[in-house]
């Protein structure tokens, strides 16, 4: 079992320090609550209305970042997952880094959404980016990625139980839907929690929907945040306790293709 923080968060755009300062703030309080993993939003670090500072601000992702990160879940016990902007050469992208202290591993969002993403970042290759932490077996995507059904299903069928998805939804007249009824369906099909971590607040470019949650395989909330305002929730991730949903809602094993 796990105990897992989601940290909505309200970014300062293109202002790292402050940010940074705001996770680090968050991973000592999860640090209080007994919590094993803190998640952060997606472009946490940047936020994610920065703009073109984002290319400025971006970073390789065994440099300063990372061991700052491994410095802090040091420090607390806490590991991180944190939305950031990788620089690789002449190419960033949308990018979020593992970090526990010892080692460090990082997801390259595969799924730009719109004109904004697609001017700043690359898209990474789809990929089953896992790592196991406290005996669960974790899977990355960012944002946009849990729409595709074919991104949570890759991770569910490599072995995934949980799906960290730092994001950045924006307030539209579908946002709840996606964080309220997409996002559960994605754990309830493919039998795993999904950890959904957004901004909340605006910046100049965006208004962000708020609404983080943490989705049980059955389908329930375990934790969930308003559309406005930070909030730092807690869940337990206890696969055990879903046996009988897994047992129940067998669509791993039944799938044809």
């Amino acid at each position: 079992m796990m105990k897992l923080a989601a940290l909505q968060m309200h970014s300062v755009a293109g202002d790292r320090t402050a940010n940074l300062f705001r996770i680090e703030t968050a991973a000592r309080e999860a640090a209080e609550n007994g919590a094993d993993l803190l998640v952060a939003p997606e472009l946490a670090v940047t936020g994610y209305g920065a703009g073109d500072m984002i290319s400025e601000l971006a970073e390789p992702a065994d440099g300063d970042l990372a061991e700052r990160l491994a410095a802090l879940s040091r420090e607390t016990g806490v590991a991180l997952v944190v939305g950031f902007a990788e620089r690789d050469g002449e190419t960033v992208f949308n990018s979020a880094i593992y970090a526990d202290g010892q080692r460090s591993i990082v997801y390259r969002k595969s799924h730009l959404f719109g004109p904004y993403e697609r001017k700043l970042f690359a898209p990474g290759k789809p990929a089953a980016c896992m790592v196991e932490h406290r005996g669960l077996k974790l899977g990355m995507l960012i944002c946009y990625d849990v729409e595709f059904p074919e991104n949570v299903r890759r991770l569910a069928q490599a072995g995934a139980q949980a799906v960290i998805a730092p994001t950045a939804l924006p307030v539209s007249d579908h946002a709840e839907f996606i964080a309220r009824k997409l996002v559960p369906v994605r754990a309830f099909e493919n039998q795993v929690f999904v950890a959904y971590v957004n901004h909340c607040g605006n910046d100049a470019l965006f208004s962000y929907a708020g609404l983080s949650g943490v989705v049980a395989p059955d389908g329930t909330m375990l934790a969930e945040a308003p559309e406005t305002g930070e909030a730092l929730l807690f869940a337990e991730l206890d696969p055990a306790a879903y046996a009988a949903s897994i047992a129940a809602n067998t669509y791993l094993r039944d799938i044809r293709v």
